[in-house]
């Protein structure tokens, strides 16, 4: 039995919706993202731990991290669950596009559902970048806009 999730994210100038489509508990999960009001360039696209937006994005917590691992690409084995790399705007229109990621899960005990998706000012240099934040928040730099993930019909 499928599931779907969807999240609207708000900001000062950020703003958009996004939605999550998982087959089954064992298919990845399809990600279909239309966020307007980026500037030019690679944002930080990640579940955050706690679906609380009382005090803004602040309030989302860490990165969705049940297994304590590093952050990473979403290619990486070490990775946060809710490390989904970079969105690429092109500061004109709607940044839009499609992510297939086999560790979030919209099912179980590590679910997504009811945690906050955020978008960052900044690239995420993926854990590779050396910087203090790179291996905790991959260095991606303030949160522009977020929503809590919620179920959908």
């Amino acid at each position: 039995m499928s599931k779907t999730a969807v999240c609207v994210i708000k900001g000062e100038k950020v703003n958009g919706v996004v939605k999550f489509t998982q087959e089954n508990k064992d298919s990845p999960v399809t990600v279909n993202y239309d966020i307007t009001g980026l500037e030019k360039g690679e944002h930080g696209f990640h579940v955050h731990a706690f679906g609380d937006t009382t005090n803004g994005c602040v309030s989302a917590g860490p990165h969705f991290n049940p297994f304590g691992k590093n952050h990473g690409a979403p290619s990486d084995e070490d990775r946060h669950v809710g490390d989904l790399g970079n969105i690429v705007a092109d500061g004109e229109s709607n940044t839009k596009g499609t992510i297939s990621d086999k560790i979030i899960s919209l099912f179980g005990e590590h679910t997504i559902v009811g945690r906050t998706m955020v978008v960052h000012a900044d690239q995420d240099d993926l854990g590779k970048g050396g910087k203090p934040d790179s291996l905790t928040t991959g260095a991606a730099g303030a949160r522009l806009g977020c929503g809590v993930i919620g179920v959908s019909q």
